[in-house]
């Protein structure tokens, strides 16, 4: 079922942008035409709309992007055996997902042919899957000393545009750069894992180990869950403009000191946020979101600036169409408050005190996907629909 023509998202309390240039903008209200966001400003006219999201003074920001989610095939993971988890992201606020490799794939492959069968499988399933309309970047090859320069030219004209290192049968490392500068050369875009083992048959990766290799992205920087070395950590940030991704499934300690080192060298535009789940953490519907809240309220971050982490940031390193709040990108949006009981007064200032903001509406390409969240508190400011949209399927009960 395709969602109305004409949006009209009014009584808008503040309006976050996922741009860290501008991550508070005044503006009350905005339109959404065939699911891109038309305009932003105040007091806009939505007489023709089809359809009007009242706000009721809540906080209205972009959908957040989890830029390292273990998804395999289907809406099912296999490392927590659960079926539906990214439909309940969808109420923990997350829009997008991006896979860091289809790593938990029972039987996984290591040969050449294997590996890039998987990524291409994985980018053509998720191309034509959206649970509860989540948008999944998926098909990261996972690289492997098999992989010759041959093969990342077929992935990349099959539209494979990822990959992970950190999984493959090497016996350094370090002997990965060759794999690493390949996938870089034709245009895939390289997360690295860091810091400790995180699965049987995996190896630590340090921050010598990144220096050398220099992915485009540092993922789980703060821990995949084991830190890397204070030392090393201070030497990527000032020395380096690798990006640095910070994950709930991490270190919060390490993920605390890095953000601290990220104001003092000016460098917020090089962080993204992530959930890394599933995994042995668990799944986590509001991964992001906690992380949000621990950054807001641990560190001098300001709030607005980290929920910019958790999409517009991200949009920018992955090239995604969505992620801001600006006329002609996806309307992807999520309306929040301060949860009944905070003392945060909207869901800027809940995450400043470290509460995890209720949710009152997610909206993906214009539609509503969900009211109420089932895994959030319940927002102070409840978000109504005209015309009534019913009960959405899994949201929360009044």
């Amino acid at each position: 079922m395709e969602g109305p023509k004409l949006t009209a998202v009014v009584n808008i309390g503040a309006l976050v942008t996922g741009d860290l240039a501008r991550p508070v903008i005044e503006a009350d209200s905005l339109l959404i035409e065939d699911g891109l966001i038309a305009s932003v400003g105040s007091g806009l006219g939505f007489d023709d709309a089809d359809q009007v999201i009242d706000a009721n003074g809540a906080t209205v920001g972009p959908g957040l992007v989890d830029s390292h989610c273990h998804v395999v095939i289907g809406d099912y993971t296999p490392r927590q055996n659960t079926v539906g988890f990214l439909s309940s992201y969808v109420h923990g606020g997350i829009t997008q997902a991006i896979s860091p490799g289809e790593i938990h794939a029972p039987g996984r492959p290591h040969d050449a042919h294997g590996v890039m069968a998987l990524a291409v499988l994985a980018q053509r399933s998720w191309s034509n899957y959206r649970p509860n309309g989540m948008k999944v970047h998926a098909g990261a090859v996972v690289l492997e000393p098999t992989l010759e320069e041959g093969h990342f030219r077929y992935m990349a004209d099959q539209g494979i545009r990822l990959a992970k290192f950190g999984f493959g049968l090497y016996d350094d490392p370090a002997d990965g750069l060759p794999q690493v500068r390949a996938a870089q050369e034709v245009g895939i875009r390289v997360m690295c894992h860091s810091g400790g083992a995180s699965i049987p048959g995996s190896k630590p990766i340090t921050a010598e180990h990144l220096m050398l290799l220099r992915p485009d992205v540092c993922g789980h920087i703060n821990g995949g869950p084991t830190s890397l070395d204070d030392d090393g950590l201070e030497e990527i940030i000032a020395s380096t403009d690798l990006v640095l991704q910070i994950v709930q499934a991490g270190n919060l300690r390490s993920a605390v000191r890095i953000v601290e080192s990220v104001l003092e060298h000016g460098a917020e535009h090089r962080v993204i946020i992530g959930s890394d789940t599933p995994t042995g953490t668990g799944v986590m519907p509001l991964g992001v979101i906690k992380t949000m809240a621990e950054l807001s309220s641990l560190t001098g971050a300001d709030p607005a600036v980290v929920w910019a982490w958790a999409s517009g940031a991200t949009a920018d390193v992955y090239e995604l169409e969505a992620g801001k709040i600006e006329a002609g990108r996806p309307a992807d949006l999520v309306i929040a408050d301060a949860p009944w009981g905070s003392y945060g007064g909207d869901a800027l200032g809940s995450l400043a005190r470290g509460d995890i903001p209720g949710i009152g509406a997610v909206i993906i390409d214009g539609r509503v996907r969900a009211l109420r969240s089932r895994n959030t508190p319940a927002a102070a400011r409840q978000v109504t629909v005209t015309p009534d949209v019913g009960e959405l399927p899994g949201s929360a009960h009044v």
